[in-house]
């Protein structure tokens, strides 16, 4: 069951009232967050696409339209975690 705060919370490294970013450099082609709504950025910059943000609503997955990345919600993760981990974007080299 998800955290009535799950969908609110800001994760570690993203400014308050930000969405989570996610990359997806290593070509997964599934990506499991504990959010459902968040930016997916495509792979880090400089070879990013558009960052679009990406709501799932009541729906456990979402397809990015730009990479075709699936990202399905995970409620036993926390807001500052990705399956693979390398997937939340920080902006940091």
């Amino acid at each position: 069951m998800t955290q009535p705060d799950q969908l609110t919370r800001t994760p570690p490294g993203v400014p308050d009232g930000g969405y989570a970013k996610f990359r997806n450099d290593a070509g997964a082609s599934e990506i499991r967050i504990a959010l459902r709504e968040f930016e997916c950025i495509g792979a880090s910059p400089p070879h990013d696409h558009p960052h679009i943000y990406l709501d799932m609503g009541d729906d456990d997955a979402i397809l990015c339209p730009y990479c075709a990345t699936r990202f399905r919600f995970d409620a036993r993760l926390n807001s500052g975690e990705a399956d693979p981990p390398d997937a939340l974007y920080s902006g940091r080299a």
